[in-house]
């Protein structure tokens, strides 16, 4: 099962997904290969896969890819083989993703494997709130790019099975777990 968690830079995708992991047996996360640079207290193959935009392109180029888009300047893309192979391991994999990779990924994987999507909404104020607190020491025109992508990716949420409020951690890793819970059991019968 691939669980794809979206929403704008900020809602909290990375938080839940580290949440869920620490949580729920057989919960795994699948990193993205990216093109940005680190952020303090990232590493190598845990939040990401991090490539110069150089050998990003030679991956596009070599179709290695299900989807890559370029997102505020730096190349972010699932690849296709490590995806398969986790997958393969009968893993539930939590992947976060913004909107039109999982539109992509809806597109290539609905009839090969099971997919559960959720978008987290976060109100704009409490997401300026959070793009400044989070410490990537953020210009305002960075801060407003992202806040900007807002009503964007929100005119996406109809292709995703699940919309939820994050204003509440707690209860946001609580329902997400329990949606896992059901889907599998779906999945089962």
């Amino acid at each position: 099962m691939l669980v794809i968690l979206s929403g704008v830079s900020g809602a909290g995708k990375d938080t839940i997904k580290k949440e869920l992991i620490k949580r729920m047996d057989n919960v795994i996360s699948l990193p993205s290969f990216t093109s940005r640079k680190p952020r303090e207290g990232e590493e190598e193959g845990v939040q990401y896969h991090f490539i110069t935009k150089k050998e990003f392109e030679e991956k596009i180029r070599n179709n290695e890819f299900y989807e890559y888009d370029l997102h505020h300047e730096n190349y972010y893309g699932t690849s296709k083989k490590l995806m398969n192979e986790k997958i393969a391991s009968g893993k539930i994999i939590v992947k976060d993703i913004e909107v039109n990779g999982t539109e992509n990924l809806i597109k290539l994987l609905k009839n090969e494997t099971k997919l559960v999507t959720i978008f987290l909404r976060v109100e704009k104020e409490e997401l300026r709130r959070r793009l400044i607190q989070r410490g990537d020491n953020l210009s305002e025109d960075e801060i407003n790019l992202r806040l900007g992508r807002l009503d964007y990716e929100e005119s996406k949420i109809n292709l995703y099975d699940y919309m939820i409020k994050n204003d509440d951690f707690e209860k946001t890793v609580q329902l997400i777990m329990d949606i896992i819970q059901a889907e599998k059991k779906l999945d089962e019968n």
